[in-house]
């Protein structure tokens, strides 16, 4: 494969937890954690509907509610990232991901967009020898607000406006808050091995999708 197979797109935003990395967060613990502490605090009720909010919505309504001061704040915070770094300890790459990124380096402007913390993030994927190849990573402390909303998309697009349009970059990522951010942000977007009936609970189709990195090529002709 050569470099003329790159044409339209300039640059790609991936997802990191299970599209980059086989991630081993326990979102349903993290996530069970951070509303019994909303609970207690008197910020959430303790009959929410926690199927159908994932983390950075519910953590989104507390912040949103106004009645969080800075200390519950870092508390919360501390929550996700205690679990983020247990999850991405020793964490792997996806298969194939490493040659994709080979292949694109110094080709494409390559970014991360994550839920989780900064600091995560880089450890994951300085582990993993990969934190060389992209140009920025996007972690939640760039965002006003997390995915699903398109804030951290937004930044990547504001951040490389001087050279690259929205309509250049192409965003990836396993879950539907990924699509659902990016085309908000007005990315195109391919979902990287969707599971179906988290999708389906959302509400949200896929669209394109692969099941393989190698796959992926196919979107850059």
């Amino acid at each position: 494969m050569g470099s003329e197979r790159i044409m339209r797109i300039k640059g790609v935003i991936f997802d990191m937890d299970n599209t980059l990395l086989q991630s081993r967060i326990d979102f349903h613990g993290m996530k069970s954690e951070i509303h019994k502490y909303l609970v207690e605090l008197g910020v959430a009720p303790s009959a929410l509907p926690l199927q159908k909010l994932t983390t950075s919505m519910l953590i989104d309504q507390a912040v949103l509610s106004g009645r969080m001061d800075a200390a519950s704040m870092k508390q919360m915070w501390n929550i996700a990232k205690k679990y983020e770094i247990a999850g991405m300890k020793n964490a792997e790459l996806e298969p194939g991901a490493r040659k994709l990124l080979d292949f694109l380096k110094d080709k494409l402007r390559l970014v991360v967009v994550t839920n989780n913390s900064g600091e995560a993030a880089e450890t994951a994927l300085s582990e993993n020898g990969i934190s060389s190849y992209f140009d920025l990573v996007v972690g939640r402390e760039f965002m006003g607000r997390m995915k699903p909303e398109p804030d951290g998309f937004v930044y990547v697009a504001e951040k490389f406006r001087e050279e690259l349009a929205v309509q250049d970059w192409l965003a990836v990522g396993d879950s539907w808050i990924d699509r659902q951010a990016s085309e908000a942000a007005g990315i195109e977007f391919v979902a990287y091995r969707p599971e179906a009936d988290k999708w389906n609970a959302a509400g949200v189709q896929p669209g394109n999708s692969i099941d393989q990195w190698s796959e992926f090529f196919h979107y850059l002709k």
